[in-house]
Formats: C-alpha cells, structure tokens, sequence
C-alpha cells in the first residue's frame, strides 16, 4: 500500500515524527500523519495553513507499506459524535495515544475528519516495524492558488 505525505522540501528526505500535539496525539508522542492519496493529502495540509508558505517549494513523500506490517483501524463507529470537531480533539488525542502506548501495531488507519469515507494512517515510528515502512520516493509537488486555506 502507497501512502503520501506533503511537506517543505527540506524535511522530505526521510520520515521523521515532530512530536507536536495533533487530532490523534499528543505533544511528546511522535506519530508521522500520512494520506490515502494525494488529494486527500493536499486537503488536509492546506486546512492547517493560515496561508502562509502555500507557494513554496514542497515535496509529495510517497510511503510503501508492505502487507506484511499490520495495521489496527478506527472506524466511524468507534468515535463519539461530533468527533471531528476542534472542540473534540482531546477524544480523538487519547485514542492515538492508547494506540501508542499499546504499541501492537506501526500503522492506525483513521477516518479523516475533512472527507469521512476517505481514510489517513499514522506511523509509529517507535513501533520494530517502523523499519519495513520505506519512502519510496519523492515528487516534486505545488499548491494550486485557486486552492483556499482554512483558518
């Protein structure tokens, strides 16, 4: 399976975690946020953006994992109502951070709170299985202007 990930040029040659606290963790736990497809990885970096930094130069990182590592999944059923709102990110924080602190699997697949149906994976970069998980290349990548930043 392909995954793919939008970043500034100088932090696409390899796949590292920030640490910074987002919708499924919380700050200090390191997960590396990945998309379904490349349009849904556009959307959800651009929803994060002030529009600042939307022209600059920035790469698709686009991430083989093999069938061989597993993956736990969090489907719709599984969230309280209202999940995806920003009021509601404590929830969605401490079922990524029970994924971690669990640690039975490298990837979570996660419904994204942008498109429902479409679907984002988190890496756990801690996890032995991180290794099998390779950046298999990268893509040269520019925000169209048209494209709308939310606030």
């Amino acid at each position: 399976m392909e995954t793919y990930r939008i970043v500034l040029k100088k932090w696409s040659k390899k796949l590292v975690a920030s640490g910074n606290a987002a919708r499924w963790n919380s700050g200090g736990r390191e997960v590396i946020y990945t998309a379904a497809s490349r349009a849904l990885a556009t959307l959800e970096n651009m929803v994060h953006r002030s529009g600042e930094g939307s022209n600059e130069l920035y790469k698709v990182m686009v991430i083989t994992i093999p069938s061989v590592v597993k993956h736990d999944v969090v489907s719709l059923a599984d969230l309280p109502d209202l999940w995806w709102e920003v009021t509601r990110y404590h929830e969605c924080r401490a079922v990524g951070d029970r994924w971690l602190t669990l640690g039975k699997s490298a990837v979570l697949k996660i419904p994204s709170a942008i498109i429902m149906h479409e679907y984002n994976y988190l890496l756990n970069p801690a996890h032995p299985d991180f290794k099998k998980i390779k950046l298999l290349r990268t893509e040269a990548f520019k925000f169209d202007p048209r494209i709308k930043t939310g606030s």
